[in-house]
């Protein structure tokens, strides 16, 4: 599988959870958009763990560094390289895995395509660390269409018991879709989230993601 994803748009991913850095290049991008970075910001906040009670306790602090593809706020149509330093890590606590490979996970996987030179810690470059990229990438891309007035945003359907209405098939306003980012479980009821809430403390629960895209 190659680290670089897409036709029109290519994204390249790079870096490891335990070292120094992850990012991407991006190439492709049409130049003279404007990158509105606290936005880029708010949306790789939204990723990160650590923020409430429902996810992992471990924090990531996922600020970014543009280093090429942006300047006096636009893009330059030339390929944008963003730097993601890494932080709050435990390497020796992964020591165990240069032997013993968690089911599962991609390290067996990772040390087969590697022939064993892969960086194993946290699961290197297979990380859930590494859907940051990821994140910064897809803000790039609602940034490029917010200027053509379309508005991308997701809910929950249904965690367990607790479902949530879809969205309209004809469309949402694009104001609700911009509430959602707000919310921790993004619902359109807000009584279905707190009824997803419990839902999660509780085991074996099971969630299921649905998209639309509205245009105004």
């Amino acid at each position: 599988m190659s680290a670089t994803l897409g036709r029109t748009v290519k994204m390249t991913i790079f870096g490891e959870s335990h070292g120094p850095a992850i990012g991407l290049v991006v190439d492709g991008l049409p130049p003279g958009l404007k990158v509105d970075t606290d936005f880029l910001q708010s949306e790789l906040e939204r990723r990160a763990p650590g923020r409430n009670k429902l996810g992992t306790a471990r924090k990531e602090t996922d600020a970014f560094v543009l280093q090429s593809g942006v300047f006096e706020g636009h893009t330059t149509g030339t390929p944008l390289c963003a730097l993601i330093p890494n932080g709050d890590q435990h390497s020796g606590d992964y020591q165990l895995l240069q032997a013993k490979m968690r089911p599962g996970h991609a390290d067996y996987a990772g040390r087969v395509k590697y022939h064993g030179f892969n960086d194993y810690r946290g699961g290197g470059h297979f990380s859930g660390r590494l859907t940051a990229p990821l994140v910064l990438l897809g803000a790039l891309c609602k940034l490029a269409l917010q200027e053509r007035q379309v508005t991308v945003g997701s809910h929950i359907v249904n965690i367990g018991a607790a479902t949530d209405r879809r969205f309209n098939p004809l469309g949402e306003p694009p104001a609700v879709l911009a509430s959602l980012r707000q919310q921790t479980l993004p619902t359109l009821d807000e009584a279905v989230g707190a009824a997803m809430e419990q839902e999660i403390r509780r085991p074996g629960h099971r969630a299921t993601a649905w998209a639309a895209v509205s245009s105004a």
